[in-house]
């Protein structure tokens, strides 16, 4: 049986530490200020890109993944002996997923499987936490696309937005929405339904209780026995206050998980949230 290559994209907010330990392969989205191209991750990170967002008063526009990239790796490994599989941001929220589907054209389907994540952020990253695990079992590539294709639906993703500017300036939010939200400190949380974006709750005042909201929902959850507790993720966009609070909420609440990830948001992720945003992510059992 050939050996299994799992390559993600930037969007999966993992650190460079948890990438080399993985053994994968990331791949960059774009960031674009005027005529200036930055790699997600690699030649661009957060704190630039908000340096940048002060300096010129606008958001960067990001881009896709190109075929013609997905091609150059997918090639790369499959001679070197590997079938590849790739799963990164979801089909419904870049049009990373078609590039992949285009490359994968090329070659023979025995060779390279892709997985819609339906998701973003630490979304994505606990099904590569799941595909990593799968392939030191010994999987081969298309037993761990059914696998992995089986918990993508039972993903869980949400994310209290500290500030509307980015969701307005981004076209999510209109002038009045973001003014009103401003006003009335209102925290949306957003959650990924099937690829799709959602308005969750609109708790109103600190980001503290739009934390305390998310943990109550996850430890009522737990509490049901519900949640696949191998694997947690806490992700944020400069809101360190906030992750140390929901890590001590776990903590008190006897939560037992088996690895929590503190992560932090990447730029394509970033620029679409904005500084202080914090999300809580997991996989349930049904």
């Amino acid at each position: 049986m050939r050996k299994v290559k799992i390559i993600t994209d930037s969007t999966a907010d993992l650190s460079k530490e948890l990438i080399k330990e993985l053994d994968i392969e990331v791949l960059p989205l774009g960031v674009n200020f005027g005529d200036d191209f930055y790699k997600d991750g690699v030649d661009i990170d957060t704190k630039t890109l908000y340096e940048l967002v002060e300096k010129n008063g606008e958001l960067p526009k990001t881009s896709a993944i190109s075929p013609g990239a997905f091609i150059l790796e997918f090639e790369k490994w499959i001679n070197e002996g590997y079938d590849v599989i790739y799963l990164g941001i979801g089909s419904t929220i870049s049009g990373t997923f078609q590039s992949a589907m285009v490359a994968k054209s090329e070659f023979s389907d025995d060779n390279v499987f892709l997985v819609d994540s339906k998701n973003l952020s630490s979304g994505i990253a606990l099904l590569v936490l799941k595909a990593v695990k799968f392939r030191d079992e010994g999987l081969s590539a298309k037993e761990i696309k059914e696998r992995l294709e089986k918990l993508v639906p039972l993903v869980r993703s949400q994310f209290a937005i500290k500030v509307l500017d980015y969701l307005h300036k981004g076209g999510r939010a209109s002038g009045t929405q973001a003014l009103v939200g401003k006003v009335l400190r209102i925290r949306p949380i957003i959650k990924v339904n099937d690829g799709v974006l959602d308005v969750y709750k609109k708790p109103m005042g600190t980001m503290i209780k739009a934390c305390d909201l998310m943990l109550n929902d996850f430890l009522d959850l737990v509490k049901m026995g519900k949640v696949d507790l191998e694997n947690v993720m806490i992700t944020h966009s400069f809101a360190e206050k906030q992750s140390i609070y929901m890590q001590e909420f776990l903590k008190t609440n006897n939560v037992l998980v088996e690895n929590l990830y503190i992560s932090e948001a990447g730029c394509v992720i970033s620029s679409h949230c904005g500084s202080g945003t914090i999300g809580i992510l997991y996989i349930v059992n049904e």
